[in-house]
């Protein structure tokens, strides 16, 4: 059972396409008769691909299919591998910003109680000193909506609650049946200040 896999791991030709990372065709695995190379570090025009390899293997680099679809296929002489991680170390940057910005729902009704209050600030509280929005809303079903002041004293209430870790975007607002405020988390104070003092 072993001896057929073997045989098709050694031409390699299963093997390499599957990989996660191999986005662009690069070296030995672009298969066309020439390409157009790009980039700082050339002479840009169309060269045979066995030329470009020549020349990527004097730079020690890697030859890289940019543009497959162009005729001839476009390509770059780069260090692949760097070329990767640049490009994951950005693709994690951005998902950082957008954590940053992440916000969070908090749910209240008219008739919220004070533990269920507590619990919720507390909630909040964390949101907020991770860095993300706090979207808190007071939820009216049915007749509830008369009670629409009620729902504005409870978000005021939570907002003098989190003043310490946020800041009240606007007024709390009617949309629809929800009465909404949105809380921006505050700059984290420098301890610089209480060493002046000292």
């Amino acid at each position: 059972m072993a001896l057929p896999n073997k045989g098709i791991n050694k031409g390699g030709r299963g093997r390499f396409p599957i990989r996660k990372e191999a986005e662009h065709r690069i070296n030995h695995h672009i298969r066309v008769p020439q390409v157009r190379l790009v980039g700082d570090n050339v002479t840009v025009g169309v060269y045979t691909t066995s030329e470009a390899l020549k020349m990527a293997q004097a730079q020690e680099m890697d030859l890289v299919e940019i543009s497959p679809q162009a005729d001839p296929p476009v390509c770059k002489i780069i260090d692949y591998n760097k070329f990767l991680y640049d490009k994951k170390k950005k693709e994690k940057e951005m998902k950082a910003k957008a954590k940053t910005s992440e916000m969070k729902e908090i749910r209240f009704t008219p008739n919220t109680d004070d533990h269920d209050f507590d619990f919720k600030a507390k909630h909040a509280e964390n949101f907020l000193k991770e860095g993300n929005k706090v979207k808190a809303y007071v939820q009216f079903k049915g007749r509830a909506i008369m009670f629409k002041d009620r729902g504005e004293l409870l978000l005021l209430k939570f907002a003098e609650r989190l003043g310490e870790f946020g800041t009240l975007e606007s007024m709390p607002k009617l949309e629809g049946k929800r009465m909404l405020a949105i809380f921006t988390p505050k700059a984290k104070k420098k301890p610089e200040t209480k060493s002046a003092q000292a």
